[in-house]
């Protein structure tokens, strides 16, 4: 099982930003190759799930981020539907908040699919 490992330095941010974006309305997720040195051999994704306050309330944001989480969570189970050798920062849209489960998963899908491409 592949662990969801977030990004914790100011640093890791920045060069994550600075680098290919995948965008829709919903999401949008930035990734770079990984960069951050593994302290031992188990799976881990780098990914942070990151919400402006402009979109709404604590209790706005975090419903969209338990959302996005469950749909990358579902697509770590479908073998190499995310590269596990990218970082990844992942910003969230309000109109992700109404959206129902199976269209995020089929936009996160395509957009991981992308960024393989």
């Amino acid at each position: 099982m592949t662990k969801l490992e977030s990004l914790k330095k100011n640093s890791h941010f920045e060069t994550v930003l600075r680098n290919r974006v995948v965008n829709n309305d919903l999401f949008t997720i930035y990734c770079v190759k990984n960069f951050i040195k593994k302290k031992n051999n188990t799976k881990k994704l780098y990914i942070s799930f990151v919400m402006r306050k402009k979109i709404g309330n604590a209790v706005k944001r975090n419903r969209i981020k338990r959302k996005l989480k469950s749909v990358v969570q579902k697509l770590l189970k479908i073998n190499s539907a995310i590269n596990s050798d990218y970082t990844y920062i992942v910003f969230g849209k309000p109109k992700a908040y109404g959206e129902h489960s199976k269209e995020l998963f089929e936009r996160m899908k395509k957009s991981f699919k992308g960024i393989k491409a």
